[in-house]
């Protein structure tokens, strides 16, 4: 891993997930942070006052470009030694492009804030933060807005155990593990054995058999909620990352629905990976 991509919207939050990401570095042999700012031409509406002003996109550029270039100034003490803080600015829907972005500055992680709190900070801050875990296949670090980096000893992996084989992401879940030696802990949450079949011991010892180097413990909870059953865990073994894989159909879009908006975000101080199958 050589680059991570941080976009911003130059809110606290997003300060605090560069800092994240310039502390995390030097684990993972990164030497390139991308600060990335997708800014947007707003398109007037109909029927809408024309006493609303318009806005010059050469104005939102240079704004936009000030933004990164005070930001960059701001974190480069915190850049280790071999470690570069380069900008990018463009006129574009942040999740709309955000895959071609990666391809472009070849990054290998995403790293994003998120704010709990009240309904506009999650509306404000926390929708660019979904729809680019929704829209890209770039593992993406959701990072809360107090959480520091302090290394990662525990790693809560949440699982549903169906289609291991074809669904875990293994060789990026490897070099994780790889690189922080942490202990992982494989989380499976059912209420009343409703979704136990003939199959889940058969995809435990698949699970098992995929990362045995890394001896991971498994753990089974009964709760009807998921996100609180992940959530009530990791913090009762004090995790410093929650692990999800987001699937078209099962427990990333139980978490990740508009409409309980990305509850598992919200509701833990912990930093919460995605890594898509």
């Amino acid at each position: 891993m050589k680059t991570i991509l941080v976009p911003t919207d130059f809110s606290d939050t997003a300060y605090n997930a560069a800092t994240y990401a310039l502390a995390m570095a030097p684990r993972l042999n990164v030497d390139r942070i991308v600060l990335y700012h997708a800014y947007e031409l707003i398109v007037p509406i109909p029927d809408v006052p024309t006493a609303i002003p318009m806005v010059n996109p050469d104005d939102l550029r240079i704004a936009s470009q000030e933004g990164l270039d005070k930001m960059q100034k701001e974190l480069a003490p915190l850049a280790g030694a071999g470690v570069s803080i380069v900008t990018r600015a463009d006129n574009t829907l942040l999740a709309a492009t955000i895959d071609d972005v990666v391809k472009q500055e070849e990054a290998a992680l995403i790293i994003m804030g998120i704010t709990g709190g009240s309904k506009m900070e999650e509306i404000l801050v926390g929708s660019n933060t979904i729809d680019v875990v929704k829209h890209t296949s770039c593992p993406v670090l959701i990072v809360p807005g107090k959480a520091t980096f302090k290394g990662i000893t525990k790693i809560v992996f949440a699982c549903d155990l169906r289609q291991v084989a074809d669904t875990t992401p293994i060789a990026p879940l490897k070099k994780l593990l790889a690189a922080f030696h942490a202990e992982l802990h494989v989380i499976n949450i059912d209420h009343e054995s409703r979704h136990f079949s003939t199959d889940t011991p058969f995809e435990t010892l698949m699970l098992d058999t995929l990362l045995e180097d890394y001896k991971p413990e498994y753990h089974f909870v009964d709760n009807p909620d998921v996100v609180q059953g992940i959530t009530e865990f990791a913090e009762s073994i004090q995790a410093d990352l929650i692990l999800t894989i987001p699937k078209k159909h099962g427990l990333f879009e139980r978490i990740f629905k508009r409409s309980n908006t990305a509850k598992l975000a919200y509701q833990t101080h912990i930093p919460l990976l995605t890594i898509h199958e």
